[in-house]
């Protein structure tokens, strides 16, 4: 009978401990904004295209548009 009790606490101990306790989990990962690329024109900065082409007011082509730089990493000394 002591046995029987000691292996039932036992089992119940761990299932209580089991649910409790936070367990980090390496599967799940922040999930992170996909960077918009734009494409704009050199001469016309107003001109915004989703995807390389020509620019319809000069004709010249499209370049990729850098991200816009934070101004505590642009005011480093």
């Amino acid at each position: 009978m002591l046995m029987a009790v000691a292996i039932l606490f036992s089992a119940a101990t761990v299932f209580a401990t089991n649910g409790t306790n936070p367990v980090s989990d390496t599967t799940k990962t922040k999930k992170v904004k996909p960077v918009k690329v734009q494409y704009t024109c050199t001469m016309h900065p107003e001109v915004l295209s989703d995807k390389p082409g020509k620019c319809p007011k000069c004709g010249m082509a499209l370049v990729k548009k850098e991200p816009a730089k934070k101004k505590a990493e642009t005011m480093k000394m």
